[in-house]
C-alpha cells in the first residue's frame, strides 16, 4: 500500500466516520470501483487501525463526558441502594446507562455478522443504501427540535436508538445518521442526539475491532506497510476530530439537508458507474 493511498483512505475514514454519509460505503465504492481497498491483500490490520483512530477522535473531543461518566459511576455505586435522591444528581453516570442499553440490541447482529460483511462487496447494494442515508437525513431536517438529555431520555429511547444503530451495520447506512435522525424522532435535543450518537459509537466500535483484530492477525499483516499504516491512522484521527466539531456545528444550526443530497448524487453515480464498468 502507498503513502498516498493510506492518507486517502485515513482521510475517507476519518471524514465518512462521522459525518453522516457512511464510511463503510464509501471505502466499499473504492474498493468495488477504483480497487483501493482496506481489507484485501494483508491491509485488514490497517482496517483495524483506521477503526481505531476514529475512536481516539471520538475519546478526544467528548474527553470530559467520558472522564465525568467514570467518576459519577464511580460515585452512583459508592451512595449506596439508599441514597435514592442522591442518585438523581449523577446524570452522565445515567447517560453511561443510557449507552449500554443503546449498545445491547448489536448482538442481535453477531449471528449474521457474515452475511452483514458480504453485503460491503455488493456495489448496486450500497449505491441504494447511501441513497436511503438520504431519504433518511432529509426526515431528519424536517423533525422538530427536542427537549430530552441524559436527564430525562427513556429506556426505551436508548433501546430503539440501540436498534438503530444495530440496522445501521448494513454497509451503506450511515451509522450516525440513522442515530442521530432516531434520537431526534425519540424527542432527543439535537446537539444531545449528536452527542449520544457519537459516546453510543464507542463500545461498538471498541467491539467490533475486538473480533476483526483477531480475523486480521490470522489473515496476515504486511509489516512493511506499516509506517503508511501510521499515517494513515494519524490521518484518520485528525480527520475525525474536524468531521466531529464540523457535525456538532452544523446540528447547532439543524441542517443535514446538504448531507441528503451528497447522499443521493454518490449512490445514483455509484449505480451508474457499477453499470458501465
Amino acid at each position: 500500500m502507498s503513502l498516498l493511498n493510506a492518507m486517502i483512505l485515513g482521510l475517507i475514514q476519518g471524514i465518512a466516520e462521522f459525518l453522516p454519509i457512511s464510511s463503510s460505503g464509501h471505502l466499499s465504492i473504492l474498493n468495488n470501483l477504483f480497487h483501493m481497498t482496506t481489507t484485501e491483500n494483508g491491509h485488514m490490520f490497517f482496517d483495524v487501525l483506521l477503526h481505531l483512530g476514529t475512536l481516539f477522535s471520538v475519546c478526544v473531543v467528548y474527553w470530559q463526558d467520558i472522564v465525568q461518566m467514570f467518576y459519577e459511576v464511580l460515585g452512583f455505586l459508592h451512595a449506596g441502594p439508599l441514597a435514592g435522591e442522591r442518585r438523581a444528581h449523577y446524570p452522565a453516570a445515567r447517560l453511561f446507562l443510557m449507552i449500554v442499553l443503546g449498545t445491547l440490541p448489536l448482538f442481535l447482529i453477531l449471528p449474521i455478522n457474515d452475511m452483514m460483511e458480504g453485503l460491503y462487496y455488493k456495489s448496486v447494494f450500497i449505491a441504494v443504501m447511501l441513497v436511503l442515508t438520504g431519504c433518511i437525513l432529509y426526515i431528519s431536517d424536517k423533525m422538530q427540535q427536542g427537549k430530552k438529555t441524559e436527564k430525562n431520555m427513556s429506556m426505551l429511547d436508548a433501546i430503539i436508538i440501540g436498534l438503530c444503530q444495530a440496522a445501521a451495520t448494513i454497509p451503506g447506512l450511515s451509522r450516525s445518521g440513522t442515530t442521530i435522525t432516531a434520537g431526534l424522532a425519540t424527542g432527543l435535543r439535537r446537539d444531545f442526539a449528536v452527542k449520544y450518537s457519537f459516546l453510543l459509537s464507542l463500545p461498538a466500535v471498541l467491539g467490533a475491532n475486538i473480533l476483526a483484530f483477531a480475523k486480521a492477525i490470522r489473515t496476515g499483516v504486511d509489516w512493511s506497510c506499516l509506517p503508511a499504516y501510521l499515517v494513515g491512522t494519524v490521518v484518520a484521527i485528525l480527520s475525525g476530530i474536524a468531521s466531529i466539531s464540523l457535525l456538532k456545528h452544523i446540528a447547532a444550526k439543524g441542517k443535514f439537508g446538504g448531507f441528503a443530497y451528497y447522499c443521493w448524487v454518490v449512490g445514483v453515480l455509484s449505480i451508474i458507474l457499477t453499470v458501465i464498468f
